[in-house]
């Protein structure tokens, strides 16, 4: 009788610790968050109603950033966007790199296949992984033909899912890729892609004027899609060419649909807006919604396709579980290549916000961005000044999984992403064109670069001088007053920890005696 009873005792108490144990794992499988990362492209500081923008209206990027974290200290990793996208996925710095710069549309990847990923990461922690927008990390070895499947691309690099463009919205080629394959390609109409020369009998911007619908006010003369002229030649492809006014629909249901998809298993989808970028081509049901201009109103169009995302994560019933981090790749621009009156309808409106500079810039309205983390119930509203940058991303959402990852130069900050900590950074080389320039604490030093101090097709400041520029960001907040003449002592100090992150050689530098 003893004995029967201790067996089923046993029995018991196994039965009631597999029971605890079975409900716990699959608690713990549901309790992993999904992770939503949306990328706009060129957006400014100064751009979004939450940073101070009046002209414009952003309701849903505000509603982030009013039930979040609104970092005022947020950091893209470079002032253009291949290379800050490459940080972003990487972790690592893209100067780093030497690849890493502003791509054409036949650029091989630039990310080492064999190389850590942001998707790779989620990936080994039990998620699926999708891209849906803006690529320009380069696809393949740089030898691609169009009309097979192009390898090595997102997937091969972590993303189970991809329905991206290849580069840029005024480069060539002008198709949508869905996991590797153009959509739509029909093969008795191959495509071709050169960017040295035409081919015969191509119409172009240049030679072509009177077939365009929108102007090209510089380097944006090649071949016409659309009524655009691009950067860059394409022959074929006629039924895979896309409509840029219906891209940011096409994308945002792709990005809807992934969500609806994958609601069952835990997911990482990186949404990559191509707004504001050139050429801003709204759908005819945003023409007008603001009075500055096609940019004006593809930042409203994009406000709104980011409000439908979010309706579709609250419909799901994901919200509360959903990490939604909201940034851009580098700072705005107004005219960088087509008549669309950016520059003409600006009025009032601050693009870059108190920040000197804009995109192609060392100043900081060429990296300081929009940056807002927004998780319903488990993030408080807050504003932030900590430091944070993009290259952060893939060290501290790791730890939000639980993995151990680290990346090369990103710190872990998830308890900033949290809004549970305010410290941040102590210290980020900035990037713009293969120049660097490195923040610390309220400091920021840009060493001397040869070169013009704006750009004149896009009438920005680069941040380009014949001497050491030396800021105090907290008293001077828009780079007006230069201290490095005044300030040699805390200048050598800026000068030394740049240089031990960054070495003595970087870029066109004129090395200028301190002392």
């Amino acid at each position: 009788m003893m004995k029967s009873l201790s067996i089923t005792v046993i029995t018991l108490a196994l039965f009631i610790l597999n029971s605890c144990n079975a409900p716990q794992n699959e608690s713990q499988e549901e309790k992993l968050p999904n992770v939503i990362l949306i990328y706009a492209d060129d957006l400014g500081y100064g751009d979004v109603g939450a940073y101070g923008a009046t002209e414009i209206r952003t309701p849903n990027i505000d509603r982030l950033a009013e039930g979040g974290v609104r970092f005022t200290n947020g950091y893209a990793s470079s002032a253009t966007c291949s290379p800050s996208r490459y940080a972003l996925l990487t972790g690592v710095y893209p100067w780093r790199n030497k690849n890493a710069k502003i791509l054409p549309g036949t650029a091989p990847l630039i990310i080492d296949t064999k190389q850590v990923t942001l998707p790779k990461m989620f990936k080994a922690e039990g998620y699926h992984t999708g891209i849906v927008g803006k690529w320009h990390l380069g696809l393949g070895d740089g030898h691609v033909d169009w009309n097979q499947r192009i390898s090595p691309g997102p997937n091969e690099v972590g993303f189970d899912y991809a329905y991206i463009m290849a580069a840029t919205q005024d480069r060539v080629p002008t198709v949508y890729i869905e996991n590797g394959h153009v959509v739509r390609l029909d093969p008795n109409d191959p495509i071709e892609i050169d960017y040295n020369q035409n081919f015969p009998g191509e119409p172009t911007g240049k030679d072509n004027p009177e077939m365009l619908k929108m102007k090209y006010h510089h380097g944006h003369f090649n071949t016409i899609v659309n009524g655009i002229s691009r950067i860059g030649f394409m022959k074929g492809g006629e039924d895979a060419r896309w409509v840029d006014e219906n891209m940011a629909d096409t994308f945002l249901v792709r990005a809807q649909n992934y969500i609806m998809e994958h609601k069952q298993e835990p997911f990482f989808l990186y949404y990559a807006l191509q707004q504001p970028h050139v050429p801003r081509t709204p759908h005819p049901r945003f023409v007008g919604k603001t009075q500055l201009g096609a940019r004006g109103d593809v930042i409203v169009e994009a406000d709104w396709c980011i409000g439908e995302l979010i309706k579709t994560v609250e419909k799901e019933g994901l919200l509360e579980n959903t990490m939604i981090i909201l940034t851009s790749d580098n700072g705005p621009v107004l005219n960088d290549g087509y008549y669309d009156d950016a520059d003409t309808k600006v009025g009032s409106h601050t693009q870059a916000g108190p920040l000197r500079g804009g995109k192609y810039s060392l100043f900081e309205a060429g990296t300081r961005v929009p940056f807002i983390t927004y998780w319903k119930g488990q993030i408080k509203p807050l504003v932030s000044d900590a430091m944070v940058s993009q290259v952060d991303l893939l060290s501290s959402l790791a730890s939000l999984t639980g993995s151990q990852l680290r990346s090369e130069d990103g710190v872990e900050l998830l308890s900033e992403f949290m809004g549970q900590e305010d410290q941040g950074r102590t210290n980020l080389i900035l990037e713009a064109t293969s120049r660097t320039a490195f923040r610390q604490g309220d400091w920021v030093m840009i060493p001397p670069f040869d070169g013009p101090a704006i750009a004149k097709n896009v009438n920005i400041e680069l941040g380009n001088a014949d001497e050491y520029q030396l800021y105090n960001l907290k008293d001077d907040l828009g780079e007006q007053h230069n201290l490095a003449e005044s300030n040699k002592e805390k200048l050598e100090e800026m000068v030394s920890a740049f240089e031990e992150i960054r070495g003595t050689d970087y870029g066109q530098i004129q090395q200028l005696e301190l002392k």
